[in-house]
C-alpha cells in the first residue's frame, strides 16, 4: 500500500514536469521574499524608488516549445497591502477586450494567485491585460473544483490601484512593441474576511505568477513555480515569505 502511494505521487509528479528529487523527497519550494516599504504612487512602470528594495524574480516559459521572452515579477507588502511590478519582453499588444471582469486569460494578460491560508482551499486571482483591464476575483478549489467569484463592493478603499504601459510601441490593440509593464496595488481590505491577513513578519502566503501570451496566433505561457497542465494547481504554489 505505501509504496504504491508513493510511486501514484511520484506519476503525478512527473506528468507536472516535475520528477522527485533523489530519495523521494519533494522538489523544494519556490520561495519570494517580500520586503516591506511605505505606501507609494503607482506609475505604470516601476520609477518609485520603493522598487529598489526587490529584487526581479524569473517567471519560466512553459510547454513543447517554450517562448524565451524574458518575464519577471517584484513584490512589496505595506501596512495597507501588497505591491507587485511584471514585466515582459513581447511582440506586439494582443489584446482587443475594453472592459474590467472579461475573460482576459484567452489575450496577453500578467496574473498573480494568492493564497494566504492554506487551512481552507480558497484564494485570490487577479489579472491585468496591458491594455488595463482587470480580472479580480475570489476562487473556492475543492478537490480541482473551481470558479471565481467577483468582489461586492468594489470601491473605495477595496479597489485596487493599477497600471500599464507598453514599450517600443502604444497601449493600442495590434500596437508592434518591444515589452510591457503591469503595477499595481492590492489592498488587504478586499480580502475581507479571509484569515491570515494582512500579513505580519515572519507570515508566509501560497502564491503564483503567471503569463499568457498569444503572438501570432500561437498560445505561449510562463508560471514562476511550476504547475501541472492548470494554473489553479494550488498545491505547487510556491511561498511568499513576508519580512
Amino acid at each position: 500500500m505505501l509504496l504504491s502511494l508513493v510511486l501514484s505521487a511520484s506519476a503525478v509528479l512527473a506528468a507536472e514536469g516535475q520528477a522527485p528529487a533523489a530519495g523521494g523527497s519533494a522538489p523544494a519550494r519556490k520561495t519570494l521574499k517580500v520586503a516591506r516599504t511605505d505606501d507609494f504612487e503607482i506609475t505604470s512602470d516601476g520609477s518609485a524608488a520603493a522598487w529598489a528594495k526587490a529584487a526581479w524574480e524569473p517567471l519560466v516559459p512553459r510547454g513543447t516549445q517554450p517562448r524565451e521572452d524574458k518575464t519577471q515579477v517584484k513584490a512589496l507588502h505595506s501596512p495597507k497591502g501588497l505591491y507587485f511590478l511584471m514585466q515582459g519582453a513581447d511582440r506586439a499588444v494582443t489584446a482587443k477586450m475594453n472592459e474590467d471582469f472579461a475573460d482576459l486569460w484567452k489575450e496577453d494578460v500578467f496574473e498573480v494567485f494568492l493564497w494566504p491560508d492554506e487551512k481552507t482551499p480558497l484564494y485570490f486571482e487577479y489579472e491585468i491585460s496591458p491594455l488595463g483591464y482587470e480580472l479580480p476575483i475570489l476562487v473556492p478549489n475543492f478537490q480541482g473544483k473551481f470558479f471565481g467569484w467577483r468582489p461586492w463592493h468594489y470601491e473605495g478603499d477595496r479597489k485596487i490601484k493599477k497600471a500599464t504601459s507598453v514599450q517600443g510601441g502604444s497601449k493600442t490593440s495590434g500596437s508592434p512593441c518591444t515589452g510591457w509593464t503591469a503595477e499595481f496595488f492590492i489592498p488587504y481590505t478586499l480580502f475581507t474576511p479571509l484569515e491570515n491577513v494582512p500579513p505580519k513578519p515572519g507570515t508566509t502566503w501560497r502564491a503564483n505568477f503567471y503569463r499568457m501570451d498569444y503572438d501570432g496566433g500561437q498560445t505561449s505561457s510562463w508560471d514562476w513555480s511550476r504547475v501541472g497542465p492548470s494554473f489553479h494547481d494550488i498545491q505547487n504554489f510556491g511561498l511568499l515569505v513576508f519580512e
